[in-house]
């Protein structure tokens, strides 16, 4: 089964990055991706980023993090060796120019890179990433059908917590973000 980028959440303090299984009142349910499929709730002071929200700076505006991950797919997928945590700062800058030319080299830190990285190693074996994400029609499929699971059941929860946004170093997204 495939993932889309609007189902996979980063958690402030867990580390790697999690499935959204299910929400609750006062937060969501959320299954580890790193593969010991660990499940646990989230609260609402919990900073949750999902990933179809980020996006990187560059010279001509923000860049979504769906094209970026395309990007270094297809980079990878022709030869390009995938930058670890001990390649100097000017190899992961010089790795990262590859798969985006005109990223602003200011405000992109190289933590956020090796950061993405990280998470594009999660996701390579979890994600097709010719669909990365769904149209809007899959999204209005996907309502209808928890809408009428839900109506179904009677036990749907009224508060659906929302993502809070701060924008750190040169990855704008809603939270702090953290990878394994």
């Amino acid at each position: 089964m495939s993932l889309y980028l609007n189902e996979i959440v980063s958690v402030a303090g867990k580390p790697g990055l999690h499935k959204l299984v299910g929400k609750r009142s006062n937060g969501l349910i959320v299954e580890s991706l790193n593969g010991d499929k660990r499940r646990f709730p989230t609260s609402l002071t919990q900073k949750v980023s999902f990933l179809n929200d980020i996006s990187m700076y560059t010279y001509d505006g923000d860049k979504k993090l769906e094209e970026i991950i395309k990007s270094l797919h297809t980079k990878v997928e022709g030869g390009l060796q995938l930058i670890t945590k001990k390649s100097s700062g000017e190899e992961i800058q010089s790795f990262f120019r590859e798969v985006i030319e005109d990223y602003d080299e200011d405000q992109v830190y190289n933590s956020d890179i090796l950061k993405l990285v990280s998470w594009y190693t999660i996701l390579k074996d979890q994600v097709d990433f010719n669909q990365l994400t769904q149209t809007d029609e899959d999204v209005s499929k996907d309502l209808k059908n928890t809408k009428a699971k839900s109506t179904s059941q009677n036990k749907a929860p009224k508060n659906t917590p929302k993502a809070q946004s701060k924008a750190k170093g040169g990855v704008k997204k809603s939270g702090n973000l953290k990878a394994g």
